[in-house]
This record gives structure tokens, C-alpha cells and sequence, in this order.
């Protein structure tokens, strides 16, 4: 993963439990860097340590620190530091979604040795859409659903978001059923 993800950990740990709870995570999981440089790529595995780590130091489940995260990535680092990708993704929740594989075809341009995952809408309609995730990284289910709640806050709807297949569970890929109730916009 690029260095803006770990990045984006250390900045949402830092910001809702202190440097000195980053610092303790930071040396459970083993990480000696002292900044994240955002272009450079890192191993998946220093992530995985410091979400791991999380979940230790904090005592709470791995999970509820993805999603929180999940939430994060939208509403901080990705609206602070790409919010122009993300206006030109869509006026709204259903049209953001339906253009998520363009969003990480424009990313690819930045990054080109980004990874991304792929996404796929199916049974499109008002306020309604399932989302096929597929990546080559486990474990992230809840990350995602913390990116769809982030995006529903972005798009200021209650969305309700269950996973009907899972990738941990056997699953080919991930599947996720996302309904929320349109508004009217001016």
C-alpha cells in the first residue's frame, strides 16, 4: 500500500487517542519509520501490523478500527487531499458508486503502481445498489463499509449497508447491498 494509507492511520489514531497511544501502536507493531512518505509503496503487512497493533493497545476489536478508518479516508484524507476527484465522482450516492471504477482509473494515473480494488454495481435503483468488492486483500469488509458510510456522510444520507457475501468467508468476493433514502436536490 502507498504511504498516504499508513499515513492516514497514524493521522486518525493520533487525532482520536494522542501521540503517545501512536507512539505505543507504532512500537507494538514493530514500525520504525518516523514519517509515511505518501507516494512511496510499503509492504501490506506494515498496515496490517498497525491496525493489529491498534486493536491491542486500544483494546477493541480489529474491525471497528477499519471502519472507523474506512470513514476517515473519506471525510478527511480523501476529501482534504483529493476532494476534486471526489466532486467529479458524482452529485450523489448512487452516481458516486456507479462511477467507482473511473475513480480508481483516474487514481491509477497518480499512483501507477496502485492496486486497487475493483468494484462492481448491480441491481442499480432509487436508492438502492449492490456493490461487488474484489481485491486481492483480505480482512478489509469492514474497512469498506466504513468507506460507504463515510461516503453517505459526504453525500449527508442514512444509508444502511449489510454484507451479503464475504471473501473471509469463502465467498469469491465481497458483496454489499447499500439502500439509503434519496433526497431532493435544488
Amino acid at each position: 500500500m502507498y504511504g498516504m494509507v499508513n499515513k492516514a492511520v497514524q493521522d486518525l489514531l493520533i487525532s482520536k487517542h494522542g501521540m503517545e497511544v501512536w507512539l505505543r501502536i507504532k512500537a507494538k507493531a514493530g514500525v520504525e519509520d518516523e514519517i509515511f512518505i505518501s507516494n512511496q509503496a510499503y509492504p501490506d503487512d506494515v498496515t496490517y501490523r498497525l491496525v493489529g497493533a491498534a486493536s491491542e493497545v486500544l483494546a477493541l476489536p480489529a474491525a471497528q478500527i477499519l471502519h472507523e478508518f474506512g470513514r476517515w479516508w473519506v471525510l478527511e484524507t480523501a476529501r482534504h487531499g483529493y476532494g476534486h476527484l471526489l466532486k467529479a465522482g458524482g452529485r450523489n450516492l448512487g452516481e458516486f458508486l456507479q462511477n467507482l471504477p473511473n475513480f480508481h482509473t483516474r487514481i491509477m494515473m497518480i499512483f501507477p503502481a496502485l492496486q486497487p480494488p475493483e468494484f462492481q454495481c448491480t441491481d442499480a435503483a432509487p436508492g438502492q445498489v449492490r456493490l461487488h468488492y474484489r481485491s486481492h486483500r483480505r480482512g478489509l469488509s469492514a474497512f469498506v463499509i466504513g468507506l460507504l458510510h463515510g461516503l453517505a456522510e459526504m453525500f449527508a444520507v442514512t444509508a444502511e449497508i449489510s454484507q451479503e457475501q464475504s471473501l473471509d468467508a469463502g465467498a469469491d468476493h465481497d458483496v454489499f447491498l447499500i439502500t439509503w433514502k434519496e433526497t431532493e436536490t435544488a
